[in-house]
C-alpha cells in the first residue's frame, strides 16, 4: 500500500469542499472495497477522507409509502431493519446473501453502490491489460479465464462483472440515488446512474467528481406486491453470484399486473431486463410465461469461451425466481 494523507469530515459540507477526486483522493467508508484495492495498488489515493461521521446512517419511512435510506447504513443494519424486511423482503435477501456478517457490518449502502469489479485482471497489477484500471491497455480477461465474467452490457473494451447483490435488488425496486456536489444535489434513478463500459470501461458511472452519495430512496409498492432474490454461486457463503435475479411482481388473479426483473452476476452493471418484463406483464403466471421471459432476457448475451454456461444459468435463475415469487402466499 502507498503512504497517503487521512482526512475526517463530520458534515456533509465538510466532505463535499474536501475536494478528494481534485486532490488524487477518494472518500472512504466501511472500506471493504477501497482498503482492498489499495492492499493491492490498484487504487492508490494520495488522500482519504474518511466520511463515517456523517449523520446519514438512518433508515426512514418517507410520506408516499416508501423508504429512505442513509448513505452511511451499515448492509446488516439495513438488511435486518423491520421496514425493509416487511416491504422489501427481496433487498434483505440480496444483502444477506452477500459476503459475510463481518462485511455486512461495515459495507455501507453508498460504498456497495460503488462497488468495483472482482475481475482477476483487474486486481492484479501484474496483467497491463485492463482497460478499467489502465485505459487503452487492451482486456486481458478476452482471451484469458473468462468464467465469471459478463455476457451481458459487454463490449470489446471490458466483459467485467458488477458484483453487488445490494444493487441488483434495488434495480428491480427502481431506487433513486441522491446526491450532493460542487453543483448541488441530484435525484438520479438507478437504472441511470451506471454506466456500461463500451469504450471507457474506466467510468462506471455518472457521479460528477467529488460528488457525494446522500441518501437513496425506494418507491412505495402496491399492496399484494411481492418481492424475491435467488442467487446461484460455487458455494453457498461469502461467494459472489455466477447469476442471480431480484424479482417484483404484482398479481391480478393469476396473471402478472406489474413485473421489474434485474439480474446479477451476468452484467457489466445491476442488469435491469426490461425485455423479460415486457414478456411478463400481462401474461399468466405459469412455467411457460416464466421460460420466454427468461429467454428474451438473454436475447443480446455475449458469451466467451468460458462464461457461455452462463446463458443457460441465468434463465433457469429467473426462471425458478419467478416461480417462487408467484407462489407466495
Amino acid at each position: 500500500m502507498e503512504s497517503f494523507q487521512y482526512e475526517q469530515v463530520k458534515t456533509v459540507d465538510a466532505a463535499v469542499a474536501a475536494h478528494p477526486t481534485q486532490r488524487g483522493g477518494k472518500f472512504v467508508a466501511g472500506g471493504t472495497t477501497l482498503i482492498d484495492l489499495m492492499k493491492l495498488n490498484v487504487e492508490t489515493p494520495q488522500v482519504v477522507v474518511d466520511i463515517n461521521p456523517l449523520p446519514l446512517n438512518r433508515v426512514e419511512s418517507t410520506g408516499d409509502g416508501g423508504v429512505k435510506v442513509g448513505a452511511m447504513v451499515r448492509n446488516s443494519d439495513l438488511a435486518n431493519h423491520e421496514l425493509i424486511k416487511q416491504r422489501y423482503p427481496v433487498l434483505s435477501q440480496a444483502l444477506l446473501s452477500g459476503a459475510s456478517p463481518q462485511l455486512r457490518n461495515m459495507a455501507t449502502t453508498g460504498g456497495n453502490l460503488l462497488q468495483r469489479t472482482r475481475c482477476y485482471y483487474f486486481r492484479d497489477t501484474a496483467y497491463k491489460a485492463c482497460n478499467k484500471r489502465n485505459p487503452g491497455s487492451g482486456c486481458a480477461a478476452m482471451d484469458g479465464f473468462n468464467r465469471i465474467h459478463a455476457i451481458l452490457g459487454t463490449s470489446e473494451h471490458c466483459i467485467a462483472t458488477h458484483p453487488s447483490d445490494m444493487a441488483v435488488a434495488m434495480m428491480a425496486l427502481e431506487a433513486v440515488v441522491h446526491t450532493e456536489g460542487a453543483k448541488g444535489e441530484r435525484s438520479i434513478p438507478l437504472d441511470k446512474f451506471y454506466r456500461v463500459p463500451g469504450s471507457t470501461p474506466n467510468i462506471e458511472n455518472v457521479l460528477e467528481p467529488n460528488e457525494l452519495i446522500t441518501f437513496v430512496t425506494l418507491p412505495g409498492l402496491a399492496n399484494g406486491t411481492r418481492s424475491y432474490y435467488l442467487k446461484l454461486r460455487d458455494r453457498q457463503s461469502y461467494e459472489f453470484a455466477l447469476s442471480s435475479a431480484a424479482v417484483v411482481v404484482k398479481l391480478n388473479g393469476d396473471r402478472i399486473e406489474r413485473a421489474r426483473v434485474a439480474l446479477g452476476g451476468v452484467g457489466t452493471i445491476p442488469w435491469r431486463s426490461r425485455e423479460a418484463e415486457q414478456v411478463l406483464e400481462g401474461k399468466p403466471a405459469n412455467i411457460e410465461t416464466f421460460k420466454r421471459a427468461a429467454q428474451a432476457a438473454v436475447t443480446d448475451a455475449h458469451p466467451l469461451h468460458d462464461n457461455a454456461f452462463k446463458v443457460k444459468l441465468v434463465q433457469l435463475c429467473l426462471a425458478r425466481a419467478l416461480r417462487v415469487v408467484t407462489q407466495q402466499s
